[in-house]
This record gives C-alpha cells, sequence and structure tokens, in this order.
C-alpha cells in the first residue's frame, strides 16, 4: 500500500470496509449510500494493504476475526503500515476484554453486531472529521517545514536564538556578527516564514521542532 501524502484539501471522502463476509460489506455500503458516503470494501486486510489510497478524508470499519490477518492484529500494527485511519471495529462475537484492547490500539469505536445503523454512521462521521483535520494539520506543518527549509544556515541560526527571547545585540554576540546582520538576517527569515510578530515565529518552530 502507498498511500498518498496528506494534501490538506477536502476531497470527498472514503468509508473502507474490511469483512471476509460478503452480505455484511454490501450491507454496509447500502448504508452508507444512504447517506451519501462513498464506501469501497475488502474481504481481506490483505485486499485492502494492496489497494493505493487516495489523500483525502476517510475512515475504517473493520471487522475483527478474519481469515488470514486478523482485525485486531491488523489494528495493533497499522501504523507500521504508514496507516493512521480513525477506526470503528465490529464484531458478531465479541467481550468487554477485547473492545477495551481495540479502544486501547486506537479504535474511536468498538461495535458488536448486530448494532444500531445510526452507531455505526455518528462513528464513521465522527472519524471522517477527525482524519480531516489530522491532515489539514499536516498538510498545515508541511508548508512551515517548507519554510524553514528555504532559510539560510545563519538565519536559522538567528531564528534559534530569537526564539529563546535574546535581543539582536545578545544574538549578534552569541553568533559573532555584527548586530546589523543579525537585523538583516532576522528581516529576511520573518518574510520567508510569513511572520510578522515574534510570537507567531515561536508558534511555528514550536510546530514542526527545527533542527
Amino acid at each position: 500500500m502507498k498511500p498518498q501524502p496528506p494534501t490538506g484539501n477536502l476531497a470527498e471522502p472514503t468509508v473502507y470496509i474490511i469483512d471476509d463476509d460478503r452480505s455484511v460489506r454490501e450491507a454496509l455500503e447500502d448504508l452508507l449510500a444512504s447517506v451519501s458516503l462513498r464506501a469501497k470494501s475488502f474481504a481481506s486486510v490483505q485486499d485492502f494493504l494492496a489497494f493505493d489510497l487516495p489523500g483525502a478524508p476517510a475512515c475504517l470499519v473493520l471487522d475483527v476475526r478474519m481469515p488470514g490477518q486478523s482485525g485486531m492484529d491488523f489494528l495493533e500494527h497499522m501504523t507500521e503500515y504508514g496507516l493512521y485511519l480513525p477506526t470503528v471495529m465490529i464484531t458478531g462475537h465479541g467481550d468487554i476484554a477485547m473492545g477495551v484492547k481495540a479502544m486501547k490500539d486506537g479504535a474511536i469505536e468498538f461495535l458488536t453486531k448486530p448494532f444500531r445503523d445510526q452507531d455505526l454512521l455518528d462513528a464513521v462521521h465522527r472519524g471522517i472529521e477527525a482524519d480531516r483535520t489530522r491532515r489539514l494539520r499536516e498538510a498545515a506543518n508541511a508548508d512551515v517545514a517548507r519554510r524553514w527549509a528555504s532559510l539560510s544556515s545563519g538565519e536559522k541560526d538567528v531564528a534559534r536564538l530569537v526564539a529563546t527571547g535574546l535581543l539582536n545585540k545578545q544574538i549578534a554576540a552569541d553568533l559573532g556578527v555584527s548586530e546589523i546582520t543579525v537585523k538583516v538576517r532576522r528581516g529576511h527569515l520573518m518574510r520567508k516564514m510569513n511572520t510578522r510578530t515574534l510570537a507567531d515565529l515561536i508558534r511555528l518552530l514550536d510546530r514542526i521542532q527545527p533542527t
């Protein structure tokens, strides 16, 4: 699987369904279509992993027990595949201990069949919004990282010291350059980072933790 990098766009979301029972897959697809949600289903984890995910908000509906890799095992190791999809676990043979483990492993909901349609839809909508928020945040952080990479090494040195609250005179002494040089570099880095105030700059640097 080769998930696309987050784009931050608001493309049409998709609900992915992994369940080895064809009748369950079809019923879930019909339910999601009834509220205008696009769905794509798979009979196994292996089939899902062979699919290239588009860079759009998504939610995963995952059956607990399936031939091959189980849903519980996939949920536990999902991040190893570079996947961070909000996941709704469904099962016909669940218990409290299984539900607790699923939630600890990152599931946003654990539903036992037969479940209320509205409970599933509520969980799916919640998952899509969470994934949309994550993608927008990651896209914004990637943009900040690109701006940081555009700075010269000297500008980065000044930025790090400016963020600690040092004055231009103190920064100049620390770097062994003139105060004029610090002012010039500071002006350049503020423009490249698209910030107007020191507070704005600090907030951006906190988001990417530049090295």
